[in-house]
């Protein structure tokens, strides 16, 4: 199977953290010759999986930001999407993150993911997907796909509760 990526538009900078959405339910985007939706639950097999998902610069993944095996990644799935938390290393790629998130520079998140046995169904040119194995996500500089996942960068303290949390989250909107 190959690994499909999709990405998204905005990303915000608030210290050395980033959170966001790396893919928002529900929200159809067009994606070469086909119309794709991601399905409530797609992500939650992989999730309860246990296994290692990394966050990446681009999808390169001679550029990894953090990992759920260290506790740097954290990633979850509410009502919204593919809700995900991150610790900004003090790397050459985590500085430049970033500044780039600080000035609002980066162009969204993306996350790579191959398509589970039945985790799709085709109706005409539109996919849903409904089962994937995640593999990443990443921060994408340029140009994501979807529409709807956000990133934000956060240097606060963290007090506040997870309703403050959600509300804080921005959509960023393009996967590839």
């Amino acid at each position: 199977m190959t690994m499909e990526t999709r990405a998204a538009h905005e990303v915000r900078a608030e210290g050395r953290k980033l959170v966001g959405f790396a893919a928002v339910f529900d929200q159809e985007t067009r994606i070469t010759d086909f119309r794709e939706v991601i399905k409530r639950g797609a992500f939650a097999a992989s999730l309860a999986s246990g296994k290692d998902i990394l966050a990446l610069v681009d999808h390169d993944s001679g550029k990894v930001l953090a990992r759920t095996r260290s506790g740097s990644l954290r990633l979850s799935e509410n009502e919204r999407g593919l809700a995900f938390e991150l610790d900004i290393p003090d790397t050459s790629a985590g500085r430049d993150v970033l500044a780039l998130a600080a000035r609002g520079d980066l162009g969204g998140a993306s996350f790579g993911f191959t398509v589970e046995a039945s985790g799709e169904v085709w109706s005409g040119d539109k996919r849903e997907l409904r089962a994937v194995t995640l593999h990443e996500i990443s921060v994408v500089q340029s140009f994501p796909a979807y529409s709807g996942t956000s990133v934000q960068a956060r240097s606060r303290p963290a007090t506040r509760t997870t309703a403050d949390r959600r509300i804080a989250l921005l959509d960023l909107e393009a996967a590839r």
